[in-house]
């Protein structure tokens, strides 16, 4: 039921954009030829609403469709560092979203299924299966975007099988990005003789102000694609060139770390570590490229004549080259991060329901959350047993035994706790 009222809710934006749109081309028609501020920001921002949500959208199709089989993977096949790397580029180009590999990273790791070292690999891995979704974007496909949100339509709203409602999803969400992708092209076209709007382009090719908006940007969509999007959609009407976009791209590498941060904000030690070298590698990454981006600019150019194409080689160059350069210092940054954020001693607040293994940020994937709560189950367990452990105390020392209350009160405690995030 849920998935249908997306879908119905996908299709009536794209009936508001389509108007929208239609309404502000019609207007650019007229003889004094006069820009909409109003017009230009509602498409704009009703493009960019198409894209992200046609991403989700995507997404979650992806995840329905192998989701359960990409955490397998992740669980099993991340013990050796190279192998790691290629694995998280696997299942980020799979459920294409590097922020959702990450927060199941995190997860994994909060939950015990993976170490700190071995989430490290994973980590650089899908900051590589991430370019995927911009070497996409980069081909000029728009004007089948209507069809394919056609069929994607079809599909989910009238199979009968689960598999094929799930890969209609990824098709209708393929459908929505590349119409989004329309909207916002054709809506800036007005735009690309406004010198105001140039001038502002243009100051992006200054590194440091291009690298910010970029960070900036991403950090607000949560979304590096979307930028990378947005980007390749400026590039193909003219309106920005390879060495303005370049440091748009190096940029959304920053903000896309905050998706990661924020799902380590509640989470274990280790967790947190993930987050931690997620930023390590990616900023780091950043710093190594921004000083040459020029030389960079020439090196992509020759690999493509199609700018929108450049910039998603771009993309993808510099994620492959950061791994190559960062994979063999794996276990260096690793050992550097636990030496700066060691081991603490955690106190449970026996006063409120703890939760240390169950993350609300996996909810929305079975397997993951299934693997959570069976963790937590785990410490329940062995909080039990330190409980019988201690009924022995009070009969041989005919005192009070303060830890056994403190340790029924965190059992207390941690049930409460499961049967919220169970319910």
């Amino acid at each position: 039921m849920k998935s249908k009222s997306n879908l119905l809710y996908g299709l009536a934006l794209i009936m508001l954009i389509f108007v929208q749109s239609s309404y502000l081309f019609a207007g650019n028609s007229s003889s004094d030829n006069e820009i909409s501020l109003f017009l230009i920001m509602t498409g704009l921002l009703g493009g960019l609403g198409m894209f992200l949500y046609g991403m989700e959208m995507m997404s979650d199709g992806m995840k329905m469709t192998a989701g359960d089989s990409m955490r397998s993977i992740l669980e099993k096949l991340t013990s050796n560092r190279y192998i790691a790397v290629f694995i998280g580029a696997f299942v980020t180009m799979v459920i294409q979203s590097s922020s959702a590999t990450t927060v199941m990273l995190v997860s994994f790791v909060n939950s015990g299924l993976l170490n700190f070292t071995q989430a490290l690999g994973v980590v650089l891995g899908s900051n590589i299966g991430s370019t995927v979704t911009a070497q996409i974007v980069a081909f000029k496909i728009t004007d089948y975007a209507l069809l394919l949100i056609a069929a994607g339509s079809i599909m989910s709203l009238f199979a009968k099988k689960d598999t094929i409602k799930h890969l209609g999803f990824v098709i209708l969400g393929f459908g929505l990005l590349f119409y989004g992708m329309k909207v916002m092209s054709d809506t800036m076209k007005p735009l690309r003789s406004d010198p105001t709007f140039n001038s502002i382009l243009t100051s992006f090719e200054n590194p440091f102000l291009g690298i910010l908006a970029g960070a900036v940007f991403t950090a607000l969509v949560q979304s590096s694609s979307a930028t990378t999007g947005i980007v390749i959609t400026l590039a193909s009407g003219g309106s920005i060139t390879l060495e303005a976009g370049i440091p748009l791209i190096l940029g959304a590498n920053i903000g896309t770390c905050v998706t990661a941060l924020l799902a380590g904000l509640n989470a274990s030690r280790d967790a947190k570590r993930v987050a931690i070298g997620h930023v390590t590698f990616n900023v780091i990454g950043v710093l190594l490229f921004c000083f040459w981006i020029p030389s960079f600019a020439e090196f992509v150019s020759n690999t493509s004549d199609n700018i929108p194409r450049q910039i998603a080689n771009a993309h993808t160059i510099f994620n492959i080259a950061a791994t190559i350069i960062f994979i063999p210092f794996t276990p260096f940054i690793s050992r550097t991060i636990i030496n700066y954020f060691p081991d603490i001693e955690e106190k449970r607040n026996i006063e409120k329901p703890v939760i240390l293994n169950l993350d609300e940020n996996v909810l929305d994937q079975p397997g993951a959350a299934i693997n959570s709560a069976q963790a937590e189950i785990s410490g329940v367990v062995g909080l039990m047993e330190r409980v019988i452990g201690s009924l022995v105390r009070p009969f041989i020392e005919q005192s009070e035994n303060d830890e056994l209350k403190d340790i029924e009160n965190s059992e207390i405690g941690l049930k409460e706790g499961l049967h919220q995030r169970l319910d």
